[in-house]
């Protein structure tokens, strides 16, 4: 079997991933794939984090185009992040995988709240943790989530899955002469505005000295290939 290069990841995965090519709501296939990527990477013995986005549910920016106010649209995103978690955390566990959601908003019925000693004591033994709720505070992103519980439970790195392969200095969907970069620093990814992951994230993985490898999250083992440490993205660092 071959040898993961990291102990303890944060994987951050999109909303979107769950809801299929309806782009809306979750889509149990797609939540059993996405699952099917990690059981592999998870058997090589390395400790499991997730933060999962709410996009496929809701998203904030777009219901504040209506007025809504933009910290009770956040709230509700964050809502929204608890049910992705579920419909995950099934998954996971339909596969034979042991998990466990924290949120960081209390709801005690569902999940357990976020206690940073309990988490890492689940990943010790054995469990994949699934993060919901973002910070459960309005105004972050759950990549700002992402990259404060990756500190939090002294992560390795961060795995930041997009649709697509690494960073770039322009949109590859729209422009075909887009360059990607193998390597980046902290500061080169924040002066080149990348879109895959917002400033605060990124300021807050270079302050901490935090590694973040952006890659496609591409059927059937690309977390696997990203665990063990293949050139499959981009590290920034």
């Amino acid at each position: 079997m071959s040898q993961a290069n990291y102990k303890r990841v944060l994987l951050k995965l999109s909303g979107e991933f769950l809801a299929g090519s309806s782009g809306f709501g979750i889509d149990p296939a797609v939540a059993q794939a996405v699952a099917a990527q990690i059981k592999p990477a998870h058997e090589l013995g390395v400790e499991i984090a997730v933060v999962i986005g709410g996009g496929n549910i809701l998203r904030g920016a777009n219901v504040m185009e209506y007025g809504m106010d933009r910290a009770t649209a956040d709230y509700m995103g964050m809502l929204g992040t608890v049910m992705n978690a579920m419909a995950l955390q099934d998954a996971l566990e339909h596969m034979g995988v042991d998990t466990r959601v924290q949120t960081a908003i209390e709801m005690r019925d569902v999940a357990e709240p976020y206690i940073r000693r309990r988490a890492i004591r689940h990943l010790e033994k054995g469990r994949v943790v699934i993060f919901g709720a973002g910070t459960g505070n309005p105004y972050f992103t759950t990549d700002t989530a992402a990259s404060l519980r990756a500190m939090e439970i002294d992560a390795e790195v961060l795995l930041k899955a997009t649709k697509v392969d690494g960073v770039y200095d322009k949109d590859p969907m729209r422009y075909p002469d887009a360059r990607r970069f193998e390597r980046l620093t902290y500061l080169e990814a924040l002066n080149l505005g990348v879109g895959v992951m917002d400033s605060t994230a990124l300021s807050l993985c270079m302050d901490n000295n935090l590694q973040l490898m952006v890659f496609r999250l591409q059927p059937p083992d690309s977390v696997v290939r990203a665990v063990l440490g293949e050139p499959i993205g981009t590290i920034v660092s």
